[in-house]
């Protein structure tokens, strides 16, 4: 019987990149809205109290930048300059300009010329039944943790949790088929004054029991906040840029990548 491990990692919305990310993507997706036909590739850039958003636009739409950010950051949770950027109070910079013509004429749809890219491009995909998502087991339990730490956050349930965190879930297949969780590895971020104690107790009970119970086993191993202590996070520890976290936006590394990022750009 063939025994192998595998792990995979997810980020939660208050990681610097992802909320690069977010932003790029709140932005194109004002742009598609207002016309579906928009050209967008956003990029974004995040640090200390700092947003920079850069990239090339062909839109009859009108993005409002200063103000989508700062809603981006609010809906994430960025609202206190404690945190290192907050949304009232950080600097936006942008600087967006018209789409290379060049590129234009290789994209848009015309008589005689079917919509396209004009140069290279490898997309790599597939299905699985370890899930019901279709997707690798270790990445989704990755996310769901994840996801439970922004909802645990949001609804005060921890209320001493901050914006940025990781997860990730090392699972152990036999014949290539998932068995159980073998390790689960949770960062999250938190207010100075909680005890190294408390964040292990109530992260297992309120996060990764609920998101990976039926997985779980006495063999599991947890790993959290394994370093001791994860207060300053988000863009003030660490910058952040759109498009580093393409692993996690796809299969957690079970799949080859193509390279591209997704956030940003519209569907051409």
């Amino acid at each position: 019987m063939k025994t192998h491990l595998f792990t995979s990692e997810s980020v939660t919305e208050g990681h610097p990149d992802k909320i690069c990310d977010q932003i790029s993507d709140a932005l194109l997706d004002d742009l598609l809205h207002q016309d579906p036909n928009s050209r967008v590739a956003i990029e974004t850039l995040a640090t200390t109290g700092l947003i920079c958003c850069v990239g090339e636009v062909t839109t009859k739409g009108y993005v409002n930048v200063q103000k989508t950010v700062r809603n981006a950051l609010r809906e994430i949770g960025y609202t206190n300059s404690r945190y290192g950027i907050s949304a009232d109070d950080c600097a936006v910079i942008e600087s967006i300009h018209a789409q290379s013509q060049d590129i234009a004429q290789g994209v848009n749809e015309t008589n005689g010329h079917e919509q396209g890219a004009g140069d290279q491009g490898m997309m790599f995909g597939y299905a699985t039944k370890e899930t019901p998502e279709l997707m690798p087991l270790p990445i989704t339990l990755a996310h769901r943790l994840t996801r439970k730490l922004s909802r645990v956050r949001k609804n005060r349930t921890l209320s001493y949790l901050r914006p940025d965190g990781k997860s990730q879930v090392t699972v152990k297949y036999q014949n290539n088929i998932p068995q159980a969780v073998t390790a689960i590895v949770v960062a999250a971020q938190h207010d100075p004054e909680v005890s190294p104690k408390q964040i292990k107790h109530d992260i297992i009970e309120y996060v990764v029991k609920p998101a990976c119970g039926e997985y779980l086993s006495r063999e599991t191993k947890f790993f959290i906040n394994a370093t001791g202590r994860f207060v300053l996070g988000g863009p003030a520890a660490d910058s952040g840029v759109t498009g580093r976290k393409i692993i996690a936006d796809t299969y957690g590394g079970m799949g080859r990548h193509g390279g591209g990022a997704f956030s940003g750009k519209d569907p051409s």
